[in-house]
């Protein structure tokens, strides 16, 4: 039951923003989350999932059909509910 993960560009600019280790801990929770993303997401309004990494959120939107998890949006907690 293994998802695979992309990176919407939003996303992606965000995560070159940060500085290496924090970058890195963020890579590794969304690579822990493939084998069982339903342990580590909470469901959050209209067809996101939420996942929680410290003091950043990920918005996720998954793609049952083709096992795809969309990260479209990274932010820091106080300022992705905002978005």
């Amino acid at each position: 039951m293994t998802y695979s993960v992309k990176l919407d560009r939003n996303a992606d600019s965000f995560l070159d923003k940060l500085q290496k280790k924090e970058a890195l801990r963020i890579i590794n929770k969304i690579e822990q989350i493939k084998e069982n993303p339903f342990r580590y997401l909470k469901h959050y309004e209209g067809n996101y999932y939420k996942l929680r990494i410290g003091d950043y959120r990920a918005l996720i939107d998954i793609d049952f059909e083709n096992k795809i998890l969309i990260i479209r949006i990274l932010d820091k907690r106080s300022r992705i509910y905002k978005k």
